[in-house]
């Protein structure tokens, strides 16, 4: 027995609305009609309906579906680009899920590049250090990233780190000589580890002098005269082959 369009759309588990519309755009052919005038589907239209309405849950448009013929070869070409998409989405979607992670976790790390913010867990990052982390992030060039993002994954803050944060502007010049003098060891391993890679080279922004001038200006505006004059200390302790 032949289906009326109110029968055919209760099949497909659809409405009449989208039944009408899909006859208006082309993409289901009309059905004949009873004497009594009205239309009468079977099941070839039914197959159909219910491909349409198949391939438009999948995230086809109505224009992609016309673009189809009734072969396999047509859908499965379809179907693997729009699979190549969706693969390309859910990357992108769980690279957007870890980021929302990060900074659930981390709100200040915001201002960072998703891969120079992953701090490892448990180590606390004061707010001058993660201030200065923002301005050398926006300083490295292609090869810099990485070096910079393994020594954060590899950070560790040492009691001198604290005490460096702590360090009060009037501290007196024996105490912060021996903070200098303290720190030498860390970071003198620091730079042999990654070979003087980080903010090194012709690939950072601006170019080393650039760097060198707004790392400078981003100190001096950080650090208070004292924790300045400790890392003006520290340098002049670095071995030559290392600064």
């Amino acid at each position: 027995m032949p289906w009326s369009t109110r029968e055919l759309a209760e099949l497909a588990g659809t409405s009449l609305r989208t039944v009408r519309h899909y006859h208006d755009v082309g993409l289901l052919p009309e059905p004949e009609r009873r004497a009594n005038g009205y239309k009468s589907y079977g099941v070839g239209h039914l197959v159909r309906l219910l491909r349409i309405k198949r391939f438009a849950d999948l995230g086809f448009s109505l224009a992609q579906i016309t673009e189809m013929d009734d072969t396999d070869q047509t859908s499965d070409d379809a179907l693997r680009e729009l699979d190549a998409k969706l693969a390309a989405d859910i990357e992108r979607l769980q690279r957007a899920r870890d980021e929302i992670g990060t900074l659930l976790r981390d709100k200040a790390a915001a201002m960072l590049p998703p891969e120079l913010a992953a701090v490892p867990e448990g180590v606390e990052v004061s707010e001058a250090e993660r201030s200065l982390l923002v301005v050398i992030s926006q300083l490295l060039g292609p090869g810099g990233r990485e070096p910079f993002a393994e020594w954060m994954r590899g950070y560790e803050r040492t009691p001198e780190d604290i005490e460096f944060d702590a360090l009060p502007a009037d501290a007196d010049e024996q105490t912060r000589a021996d903070l200098a003098a303290r720190m030498l060891p860390y970071s003198v391993q620091l730079r042999e580890q990654h070979q003087g890679r980080l903010l090194r080279g012709e690939d950072v922004r601006g170019g080393p002098h650039y760097v060198q001038r707004t790392i400078g200006e981003a100190l001096r505006d950080i650090y208070n005269p004292a924790q300045l004059d400790v890392l003006v200390r520290l340098s002049a302790l670095l071995p030559d082959d290392t600064r």
